[in-house]
């Protein structure tokens, strides 16, 4: 097991259900994490588990913005943001910004439960420790 990673979770409406059953699901993994999300769906995980989660603002209210700094500021370690691919969403700038950061960053994100399973289980595994590493620098020391 790596140290504690910072590990997020967003998750659109008709995701949520599927997101807090995939929580209950690793709840035995995410346990030795930091945990993090946009507000209604922090509230559900933390309703339905025994898990303590920090909740910023919900989503359209500028959540996925304040997971966007942590991932700017070196601090985010992976996110798992359940997307509804067939629902327009009226803060679409902003989760197009958070994954642009997650891009430039280096984050590991998963928008679908097949690939935050995929990384879950990496996370279970310790494979997470290369990110321990990148946390010594601040993003400004990867300036040249």
């Amino acid at each position: 097991m790596t140290a504690r990673m910072q590990v997020a979770f967003i998750a659109h409406d008709r995701k949520k259900d599927e997101m807090v059953n995939f929580v209950i699901a690793y709840e035995h993994v995410f346990r030795h994490h930091d945990l993090y999300a946009t507000g209604t769906t922090g509230k559900r995980i933390m309703e339905q588990t025994g898990l303590t989660v920090h909740r910023f603002m919900s989503g359209p209210l500028g959540g996925d913005q304040q997971i966007g700094a942590l991932v700017a500021e070196n601090v985010m370690d992976l996110i798992i943001f359940l997307r509804d691919p067939l629902m327009a969403q009226p803060h679409e700038p902003d989760i197009n910004a958070l994954l642009r950061l997650c891009d430039v960053y280096g984050i590991p994100v998963a928008t679908n439960v097949a690939t935050a399973e995929l990384l879950v289980k990496a996370l279970e595994r310790g494979e997470f420790a290369w990110r321990e590493l990148v946390h010594k620098y601040k993003p400004e020391d990867w300036r040249s």
